[in-house]
Order: structure tokens, then C-alpha cells, then sequence
């Protein structure tokens, strides 16, 4: 990826806009020289610096401080106050709330993290296409005051169960130089308050699939006597945050878009494998994919001789563009089923057109059928999943968008309005039906627990096998269509 379209792909042009989120709390002696090099840096590649400090509720004359320096810098500097303490991680989410920036990094508001060190965070952003970039303390770098053994112990410690639970490969889970492109720190949902934010993010971008970095920096690390904060507390409920977080997936903000329980769903990840194994063989060498989300299924069909990714939503089309990074036949493009535009730039190109769990959102199906139909080469087949049962449209398709819930009939009939020939449908997912049903109509619940999503997809290898042999209807319906030739 070239520094151009990595760039672009972040979101600025000309350069990007960075901003620096600077929790404050009782740091008098030091708040000051910190702020003078952070505005000082110069970053290749950044075109504007912003700077947004959190005072959580200073008693010390911290908060003077920096509404001074707001003052001599109204176009770079602004200030939130917090009434009570609340931690380091609630003043974080008052800064990422407030933050433009196309990236945003962490800094703390003593000495130990230099400024002149974010260059090297922003590298990646620009020559990699990556998600987040992490300073870390460990890997070689310039200097590094030697300090505390233990506590050098416990971050390995807490680094090396993090990364079991996450199946990543850092070096220091702990830095506060975590450096995140805006629009996806913003999507992220931060729970924590105090310094469980570093095991949180990490797991939360671990779970999305990130593109994550580390780059080493330089650490000027503080004794307790010149006061730092961090104790053997923190490490123990980074260890308990750790687990909690492996097993709760709360990944992604409410948007208007979709909604937490559609993100959700995507996380169910063997159930995702299941799908893709359900649809594979009816795809052809040349592909488009109608709403590929965040790509969780379409990295399990790829790779093909030319595969189109496509959705409406900017932050998904954000990840396919990173999942498309070092793979030449994935394409990404903006394609809405509701309008013309786009589409006349594919007619005629794919011999599959595969659309899961999308055409019940439409609100004028034949239209998009018809769309997709125009895709096609003659001999082209289109490979659909709807839900399907009336009987069942309860109120987690509400919650869900969903226009309706198909029949066989009914589908078969849209397929037909526009000229496509019907040549298998298959029902799909029969053991979820019961959950569906208790969820949806008997106690009218707007999604599913992350706790029964979790426990569904652990069984799925299992419940898979026996989806076939159950008396029931399905919860949806696999239709494959042909264009005449």
C-alpha cells in the first residue's frame, strides 16, 4: 500500500489531523513540560495537532494549568473537567467523545512517554495501513530508564495472558502510546474506568480483526516517590479484565446503519464458517458480494480470480479496504441495492453474485433483484439468504430492520418477476428456530445475551451436524437463481 492510498484510506487528504487525548489528575509539577513538547512536535504526515486534556476532577492545581495553556492556545487546545474522579479510562472516553482527528493517541500527562516518539506511530498509519499502532517499552529503542524489576515483571506477566486470550503477539499490552484510527476508536465501546482500558481496547481490537503495529519508543519511567499511580491492584484486575473481556464481546457502538445485535451475529465466528461452507460451492471464479459487513465472510471465500466487496455503511467499507491490503483480487466498492449509482460500472462482470441477509432490508426488492440480475453475465448465478417464516417475525426482526420474513413462495416469485430461473433453494439453520421463537415472540426481546451468542457459537460444530435431522422449519433459506443466457 502505498503512503497515498494509505492516507486515504484513514481519511485525510493533504494530511492527516491527529489529536492527543491527555487524562489529567494532581500532575502540577510536570502537566506543564509535557504540553509544551506535545505542541511542539513536528510529525511527518500531519498536517494539524489537537490536543484534549481531561482534568478528572484535579485537586492540586492541575486544572489552572492547563485552562491557562487552552488560553494561549484557543485553536489546538481544549479542556474537559470532570466534577469527581473517575480514572483514567472514563477521562479517555471524554476525549475520544470530543476527538476529530483522523487518528487519536493516548498521552499521559507526566514525562514518561516522549512526544518526539509519535512519528513513529504514525509511520504505520501511513506506509502499512494499519488499524492501531502500540508504543512498546520492550522492543529496542534509544533509551529507557531502568526501574523496578518486579513491576517490569508483573507487565510481562499481564502481556503474556492478554495475548493467550487475544492470540496476539505484543510486547507490552500496558504502554499508553496507543495510537487508533478515529472513526474506529469511536465505534468501540469503553466500559472501563480506570486502567482496565488497555486489556479492553486490546481485546476489542483483537476481536475486530485489526491491523495492529508496535513500534518501539523511548521510556522515562517514574518512581512512586515521584509519583506514579499504577499499584499491584491494577495489575490484578488487569488479570480478572483479561478473562471478563475474552468473554464478552461488546465490540461495537449502536449505528444507523445496523445495530449491536447484527454486529453480534458477525462475531459468531464458527457460525459465520458454517455459512461460508453452506455457500462455497455455488460460487463461481468472479464475485460480487452484496452487504460484505465488516468481511467476516468474505475472508472465507476468498481468494478467487476477482472478488468485489461491497456494503453502504463508510466504517465497514473502511475494513474491507484493510482487509483488501496485500490481496490484489479483493476490490472493495459502495454499492446500495436502493439506487442505480454504481451498479452500471459492474454490469455484465461477475458469475456470482452472492446476498446474505440483505434483501429483506430492501424496501423495493424486485428493484434490487433486478440490480444484482444486471451484474450477472448470462449463465451467472445469484446465491441468496433471507430469513424465512412468517410465523416467526417477532421483534428481533424489528430490531434487526427486517421488512419482512420470507417463504419459499415468495421468494421464488420476486426471482422470477425479473428473469431469474430458480434452480435450488435449501433451508438453512433449523436448531436456532426455538431460540428465535422464545426470544423473539414469548418475551419480545430486542436482541440475543452476548452470553447466549457466545454459548451458541462454542456449540455450533456439534449443532451443525444435527441442523438436518430436526422436524422443524428453518430459520432461513439458501436460494440459488440463474440468469438465462
Amino acid at each position: 500500500m502505498s503512503p497515498e492510498t494509505a492516507m486515504k484510506s484513514v481519511g485525510g487528504e493533504g494530511g492527516l489531523r491527529l489529536s492527543a487525548i491527555v487524562p489529567v489528575f494532581n500532575e502540577r509539577y510536570l502537566v506543564l513540560e509535557m504540553l509544551r513538547r506535545l505542541l511542539a512536535v513536528s510529525i511527518s504526515g500531519i498536517r494539524e495537532l489537537e490536543v484534549i486534556i481531561v482534568d478528572d476532577a484535579s485537586t492540586d492545581g492541575s486544572a489552572q494549568i492547563v485552562d491557562a495553556v487552552a488560553a494561549e492556545h484557543p485553536d489546538r487546545v481544549r479542556v474537559f473537567h470532570h466534577d469527581v474522579n473517575q480514572g483514567k479510562g472514563a477521562a479517555v472516553r471524554t476525549g475520544i467523545e470530543a476527538a476529530t482527528g483522523d487518528l487519536i493517541v493516548f498521552q499521559d500527562a507526566d514525562l514518561e512517554y516522549d512526544p518526539q516518539d509519535l512519528a513513529k506511530l504514525v509511520a504505520p498509519f501511513l506506509e502499512d495501513g494499519a488499524d492501531a499502532v502500540y508504543g512498546s517499552r520492550f522492543l529496542s529503542a534509544d533509551r529507557r530508564r531502568v526501574l523496578y524489576f518486579r513491576h517490569t515483571l508483573g507487565n510481562r506477566l499481564i502481556t503474556f495472558m492478554s495475548n493467550w486470550a487475544t492470540d496476539l503477539n505484543l510486547s507490552d499490552v500496558e504502554t499508553c502510546y496507543k495510537m487508533i484510527r478515529g472513526a474506529l476508536l469511536k465505534s468501540i465501546p469503553i466500559r472501563s474506568n480506570d486502567f482496565r482500558l488497555e486489556i479492553e481496547l486490546t481485546s476489542k481490537l483483537a476481536k475486530r480483526n485489526c491491523r495492529i503495529f508496535e513500534v518501539p519508543i523511548s521510556y522515562s519511567g517514574r518512581t512512586y516517590q515521584e509519583g506514579k499511580k499504577i499499584g499491584w491492584q491494577d495489575g490484578l484486575k488487569a488479570l480478572l479484565a483479561i478473562f471478563h473481556f475474552w468473554m464478552v464481546d461488546d465490540l461495537y457502538k449502536q449505528d444507523e446503519f445496523g445495530g449491536m445485535i447484527l454486529h453480534a451475529l458477525e462475531r459468531a465466528q464458527r457460525f459465520n464458517g458454517w455459512m461460508a461452507d453452506a455457500v462455497r460451492p455455488m460460487l463461481g471464479s468472479r464475485v460480487l458480494e452484496i452487504g460484505a459487513g465488516i468481511g467476516n465472510l468474505t475472508s472465507l471465500l476468498v481468494p478467487r480470480d476477482r472478488f468485489l466487496a461491497s456494503d453502504i455503511n463508510p466504517a465497514y467499507l473502511a475494513y474491507l479496504e484493510n482487509l483488501s491490503v496485500g490481496k490484489p483480487y479483493l476490490e472493495v466498492a459502495l454499492l446500495d441495492l436502493e439506487k442505480d449509482s454504481g451498479f452500471e460500472t459492474v454490469t455484465g462482470q461477475f458469475d456470482t453474485v452472492i446476498c446474505l441477509n440483505v434483501l429483506e432490508h430492501v424496501q423495493d426488492p424486485v428493484a434490487a433483484l433486478q440490480r444484482m440480475r444486471e451484474a450477472l453475465r448470462p449463465g451467472g448465478r445469484l446465491v441468496l439468504y433471507v430469513p424465512v417464516g412468517p410465523w416467526l417475525y417477532s421483534s428481533l426482526d424489528e430490531a434487526l430492520g427486517h421488512r419482512c420474513r420470507y417463504s419459499a413462495e415468495s421468494l421464488k416469485s420476486e426471482l422470477e418477476i425479473v428473469g431469474l430461473q430458480v434452480e435450488e433453494t435449501r433451508p438453512f439453520n433449523r436448531v436456532s428456530v426455538p431460540a428465535w421463537w422464545f426470544n423473539g415472540k414469548v418475551l419480545r426481546r430486542r436482541s440475543f445475551s452476548r452470553i447466549q451468542l457466545k454459548l451458541f457459537d462454542l456449540m455450533v460444530p456439534v449443532l451443525r451436524r444435527l441442523d438436518r435431522f430436526l422436524p422443524w422449519p428453518s430459520l432461513g433459506l439458501i436460494a440459488v437463481a440463474k440468469r438465462p443466457r
